[in-house]
């Protein structure tokens, strides 16, 4: 172990101890504070920050996340960020009740009690936890999963809504030789122990807002929306609210049930699937990229929050697509992921 220093955050006012061991954004985790993030590794600038006082040394980072200009002006990535000093930090992205209701990493094993292909490629695996699991997530939020044999992860969300139903749900897309994806071909079976650390994430629902919403989603993308609606249901909200989801043929729509009587239960809940490659004979639903759906059945979303969740193309389209349109940046979450996690 290192030093001990204390970072304290600006303009919320919290305070947390860092050792010099460990990344402030690690710290802040540890400690039960839900910093915006995103790939943890450098690369996507979600926890880029302004360093007001204090002595940091910054690890390898991309410098599409943090350009050199930045980071002479003063400018830092969290998840990258060593303190040698006590530091004050000023975040410049943040939700302030996401921070204070964020819950302490906890590092926990699971055991695989089912695996089903739903699509060609998406796989949904289902965790077993331990009786004496003390973990707790927030509905969005996801888990790194430990591969076999290695100390590398990879990063899944959840598409259940609490770990009180005592297993772990996850949609996982598959990729040929992916490191953990590619595990679920034949080599990870039932009754196999996986290591899990978490909760992560900030694509949650914000509860104290009562705009209309939009979801907006891709392939695994499912599942954090997944969990986000099935809370709805849970809570009975009255929010109107429409998911439109881009897959590539029909093959590839999963949860299509579900989503049907989630509509039952919420009158103010729309589904509308995309076929952006190829679509059968009498398909009568919207064709294309989900994002031109979008653009083009969504003249206003002033007034919406929007929720996005998908492949770096799709969230990278629909982020500029919001932008263009004005969309007020604090109505706008997005879960993207990252390119590490893609190329496994």
């Amino acid at each position: 172990m290192g030093k001990n220093h204390k970072v304290r955050f600006e303009p919320v006012g919290v305070e947390i101890d860092v050792d010099e061991d460990e990344t402030v954004l690690n710290a802040a985790f540890r400690q039960g504070v839900m910093l915006m993030h995103g790939c943890k590794e450098g690369q996507c600038s979600a926890c880029k920050s302004f360093l007001l006082d204090g002595d940091l040394q910054m690890e390898r980072y991309s410098t599409f996340a943090l350009a050199d200009y930045e980071s002479e002006e003063g400018y830092v990535l969290l998840c990258r960020a060593r303190a040698y000093s006590d530091l004050e930090v000023e975040l410049l992205n943040y939700d302030e009740d996401m921070i204070r209701s964020g819950l302490p990493l906890v590092t926990f094993e699971t055991t695989v009690e089912a695996l089903d292909d739903v699509s060609p490629d998406i796989t949904r695996l289902r965790l077993k936890l331990g009786e004496s699991s003390t973990f707790r997530f927030h509905p969005g939020q996801y888990v790194d999963l430990r591969i076999p044999g290695s100390e590398d992860h990879r990063s899944f969300s959840m598409a259940n809504t609490s770990a009180a139903d005592g297993y772990l749900e996850f949609l996982i897309k598959r990729y040929p030789g992916g490191r953990f994806s590619g595990l679920l071909e034949n080599e990870i079976s039932e009754g196999d122990p996986l290591t899990a650390t978490g909760p992560y994430g900030t694509f949650t629902l914000r509860v104290s807002s009562d705009r209309r919403l939009v979801f907006v989603g891709g392939g695994a993308g499912m599942a954090p929306i997944l969990a986000l609606l099935r809370q709805m249901v849970e809570s009975r909200t009255e929010r109107e609210a429409v998911f439109y989801y881009g897959a590539r043929t029909a093959a590839d729509l999963i949860c299509a049930s579900e989503l049907a009587e989630i509509g039952e239960k919420l009158p103010g809940f729309r589904f509308v699937p995309c076929l952006s490659d190829s679509w059968p004979d009498g398909w009568d639903g919207e064709t294309g990229l989900v994002t031109a759906v979008l653009d083009q059945r969504e003249p206003d979303l002033d007034d919406s929050d929007v929720y996005l969740c998908g492949p770096p193309p799709m969230i990278d389209a629909g982020l500029a697509l919001l932008e263009s349109r004005s969309v007020p940046a604090e109505q706008v979450f997005y879960d993207k992921f990252t390119l590490t996690a893609a190329s496994e």
